[in-house]
């Protein structure tokens, strides 16, 4: 089913962090969502890991990444 007003469909949470991680870098992807898994240690997997489980975390790097795709347009 097409979800034209959800900006968000089709889009994986996989390709949110890493775009996020491209474009901000972890220390400063860190900084802006103060969040262990970005601080200490960082990774794409254990973000993810902790990012599926943890729904208001999820919910800043959805914000954030819409933020950031607007700034590029």
């Amino acid at each position: 089913m097409a979800q034209p007003n959800n900006p968000l469909h089709g889009v994986r949470l996989l390709d949110m962090v890493t775009y996020l991680v491209e474009y901000y870098g972890w220390e400063a992807l860190g900084n802006r969502i103060p969040i262990r898994c970005f601080q200490f240690d960082p990774s794409i997997n254990s973000s993810l890991k902790f990012l599926r489980k943890t729904d208001w975390a999820r919910k800043k790097v959805e914000d954030l990444y819409l933020r950031t795709i607007q700034k590029e347009k």
